[in-house]
């Protein structure tokens, strides 16, 4: 066989597509630079909103950068693995989703000049990783302690996170969430996100939001007769059915006359009283139930003087669990006292014409609810996203212990630092790291942009500042639009928000890089192609 034959041995499914070397790497790069590019206007106080509309017509306004890739439904895998990206930085630190795609696509625009160098992707790849291991090492460096004590610092934190935001105008909410986070505090060394509920309710305006202290759930109680207020209740968890069971076959039950009708119904009535009998003898006075309850055990249950609400989502069962001290049982035939958990004051209150029941004064006090009000459905969903992020800023704080100057100063600073780092490397890995600092300039020039600045004057006047040591704290005031020194002015984030950005980043963009063939399948091709790349689709395609 010749050699031309062998290059063209068929050995992919017909119809498939293949790219290969530069044409695949300029692919993936032209995906990820449009999917940054398509949240970037979003950045910072003067960010702008994305309106998303799916096909059931569900309208979703937003300026979080993980939930606008999320709903935008991305099919590329590229576009997906940007995706992930935001979402592993909002799992991991509750802020900066939009920085860390932001500078992902950076690196893989950067990287494509390199490219178009003849510098090949192993160079860039462990130039991006030097410059990444540094670049943590230097925000560590200029980031300052702060403690759980430090109510102010972390007040500024929360405000900063909000800023530019649904909720920005509404300077009660950073309150709210810090003091409920102190809450957590004073019984928990460990401080979860879970423990923090937030329910939200249509009507009044944010600044009628509360901070309760324990849980409330958006539920009813399922009869007028029950009692509406318990003082040190004791409280059942039952994650069954309050039901007569159904077989799980298909049964056919033949009745002959009416007395087997009537015998029929009174055993289904004593099944139901039996229930609550087992109930009412371990002294329970409250029923939380994961599913559906009969309406004769609603009866039974009011005459026994117990109150019960139904269709309790698992995870509210699962938090009350942890604040009642309750188990949660799945069969009443073996329910005891044991299983009971407690609370101080449980009571019914209307909110908005609606009954919401508030489950007080826990054994364990580590959970607290905010209960957020707002004009309408889109107001309510995005500043409960605004609130997640708000108080994954000031958990991540606390746990790290550390924050640095927001508004681009740090990532200027550090960009300094490692163009200054790049001259002591040497070799065409200089080359990438200098391209990795460059990068996180795009911070401040997106800012400054969004602030009606020119950008190069302001990196230009931003580089000249930070030459003297004393000026590090310099950024964009974006509300002013001018630079100043962010920490005077109280704008300030955690340091893991910048360290998990840069890490999470270079990953996705070294993984992006290493691609030098795609081999798809005609029924799973990549949708979403940027205008230009094969298959002529565009953004909105994504």
């Amino acid at each position: 066989m010749s050699n031309n034959q062998s290059q063209n041995t068929v050995f992919l499914p017909e119809g498939s597509k293949r790219e290969r070397g530069k044409d695949a790497q300029r692919m993936n790069i032209m995906v990820a630079k449009a999917v940054s590019n398509a949240v970037k206007s979003t950045l910072g106080p003067r960010g702008m909103d994305k309106m998303l509309v799916d096909e059931m017509g569900t309208v979703t306004i937003s300026n979080d950068g993980a939930t606008i890739l999320k709903e935008m439904a991305i099919e590329h895998p590229i576009g997906k693995m940007l995706v992930e990206l935001a979402k592993n930085q909002d799992d991991e630190v509750g802020d900066g989703t939009t920085s860390a795609v932001v500078i992902a696509g950076g690196l893989v625009s950067k990287a494509e000049n390199l490219l178009d160098e003849n510098i090949h992707p192993s160079i860039i790849i462990k130039g991006y990783k030097m410059a990444s291991e540094k670049a943590v090492e230097y925000f560590n460096e200029i980031s300052e302690k702060v403690t759980i004590e430090d109510k102010q610092l972390l007040l500024d934190i929360a405000k900063t996170s909000m800023t530019g935001k649904a909720a920005e105008n509404s300077s009660i909410l950073s309150g709210i969430v810090v003091d409920g986070i102190l809450k957590i505090s004073k019984s928990n060394k460990e401080i979860e996100r879970e423990q923090i509920k937030i329910e939200q309710k249509i009507g009044g305006n944010l600044s009628e939001t509360k901070l309760i202290d324990g849980i409330v759930l958006d539920k009813e109680i399922v009869h007028s007769e029950m009692p509406k207020n318990i003082k040190n209740a004791k409280i059942l968890l039952v994650s069954s059915a309050l039901e007569v069971k159904e077989p799980e076959t298909e049964a056919k039950i033949q009745i002959t006359s009416p007395d087997q009708l009537q015998a029929f119904i009174d055993q289904e009535e004593q099944t139901l009283k039996t229930m609550v009998d087992r109930i009412q003898a371990t002294g329970a006075t409250l029923v939380l139930c994961q599913k559906g309850i009969d309406d004769l055990a609603q009866h039974y249950l009011a005459k026994a003087g117990i109150t019960a609400i139904r269709r309790v989502r698992q995870t509210d069962i699962e938090r009350l669990a942890k604040a009642t001290g309750a188990k949660i049982v799945n069969r009443l035939k073996n329910v005891t006292t044991k299983d009971l958990g407690t609370a101080e004051l449980v009571y019914s209150k209307k909110i908005a014409g609606d009954d919401m029941l508030f489950i007080e004064g826990c054994p364990n006090p580590g959970y607290v609810t905010i209960l957020l009000r707002g004009t309408s459905e889109q107001v309510l969903a995005e500043t409960d996203r605004t609130l997640t992020d708000a108080i994954g800023a000031v958990i991540s704080t606390i746990k790290s212990g550390k924050f640095v100057a927001a508004g681009g100063s740090s990532e200027i600073e550090v960009a300094l630092r490692l163009k200054n780092f790049a001259k002591g490397v040497g070799g065409r890995e200089q080359l990438a790291i200098e391209a990795f600092a460059e990068v996180l300039e795009i911070i401040p020039k997106t800012l400054a942009e969004s602030a009606g600045l020119d950008a190069i004057d302001t990196i230009v006047s931003l580089r000249s500042k930070h030459q003297d040591p004393v000026n590090k704290g310099f950024g964009v005031d974006v509300v002013n639009g001018t630079i100043a020194d962010m920490k005077k002015k109280k704008i300030i984030e955690p340091i893991s928000v910048k360290t998990q950005a840069v890490t999470s980043s270079t990953e996705v963009a070294e993984m992006i890089l290493r691609i030098d063939d795609i081999i798809a399948g005609q029924a799973n091709k990549p949708k979403g192609m940027p205008m230009g790349m094969p298959g002529g689709m565009d953004m909105g395609d994504m």
